[in-house]
């Protein structure tokens, strides 16, 4: 539903994307992640049409933005960085309004306003100038415009800025709730966000696409995936902390805690799976466990890692 081919832009001497490649089909929720300044919204507003790009080119529904502009946009619902929105407008008035703008008229416009308005949850400030709404009703009133005409595809940048934890909450599951119907994609700076809502996750720095795959499969790719920490009653002999090092597929043991109450992190090689074994050498030696953990590997070391392996790369190719 989004085909997008080596989009590129470039500011002046700038290249804010710099030859981005990607689809999004139906039923998958696309994050979009980087640094601030990395491309994401640059990328988001070449695809919706509001700017065109310096080369390649972005098809939504088989409608190309460059060729097919008023085809395309017919198919998106956006919600821009910020939410712009018309401050002297109420709440209600800016609705009715966007939903003339998409062809929308008659008893056909009021129903698809009743059922925004209930989606965002916006029923107690509706006749309020939007200028006097808060950040976070703000945002809410941005979101439902985007969905006003019932978009095939939905492009939102940062839809949960400014929004509280209830708020968020009812934000993703309104996103999750969409889902198998639409192509959505999301940029976001929470990563929380991702596990929340999205299928796959993409990784843009610099306006280049350095990762695009599930959550779950980004994390594997964290420093320490599949380490396995162990927390026990006392200090086992030296001999069987070595015998544990030692184990297939583990690359070393890192010793911590006191002595009364020792922890120990059995790092794996590659992120090899090493807890059965490690589980049955405790077993078998009869170690008294207080805790014995898994750790998955988190997202946010994952992003550090490729952001920070991304700058080095630029440098030394400046060099």
């Amino acid at each position: 539903m989004i085909e997008v081919q080596s989009l590129t832009k470039h500011f002046g001497p700038i290249r804010a994307v710099d030859g981005v490649s990607f689809s999004v089909a139906k039923g998958e929720v696309l994050g979009f992640l980087g640094p601030n300044g990395a491309g994401k919204s640059t990328t988001m507003k070449m695809i919706t049409g509001f700017i065109t790009p310096t080369a390649g080119t972005a098809a939504v529904c088989g409608h190309d933005i460059r060729s097919a502009p008023i085809a395309a946009k017919a198919r998106i619902g956006y919600l821009p960085e910020g939410a712009p929105l018309y401050a002297d407008m109420t709440a209600r008035g800016f609705l009715n309004f966007i939903g003339a703008s998409r062809g929308l008229r008659g008893a056909g416009r009021a129903k698809a306003v009743d059922r925004v308005v209930e989606i965002a949850q916006l029923e107690t400030v509706l006749d309020q100038p939007i200028e006097t709404l808060s950040k976070g009703f703000t945002r809410r009133v941005g979101l439902a415009q985007a969905l006003l005409h019932d978009p095939d595809v939905l492009i939102l940048d940062e839809p949960t800025d400014g929004l509280d934890p209830n708020q968020k909450h009812h934000v993703r599951q309104v996103i999750n709730d969409m889902a198998p119907d639409k192509a959505i994609v999301i940029s976001t700076h929470i990563l929380e966000e991702v596990h929340a809502v999205c299928s796959r996750a993409m990784i843009i720095d610099h306006g280049r696409l350095l990762a695009d795959s599930t959550p779950a499969e980004l994390e594997a790719r964290a420093q320490h995936h599949n380490t396995v920490t162990l927390r026990t009653l006392a200090m086992p002999p030296d001999g069987e902390r070595a015998a544990l090092g030692r184990l297939d597929g583990v690359l070393g043991i890192e010793e911590g805690g006191s002595a009364g109450e020792p922890v120990f992190r059995v790092i794996p090689q590659e992120g090899a799976n090493v807890l059965p074994a490690v589980t049955a050498f405790v077993a078998e030696k009869g170690w008294k466990v207080d805790e014995l953990r898994l750790e998955q590997g988190r997202l946010d070391d994952v992003f550090r890692e490729l952001t920070a392996a991304g700058a080095a790369g630029r440098d030394a190719e400046a060099a």
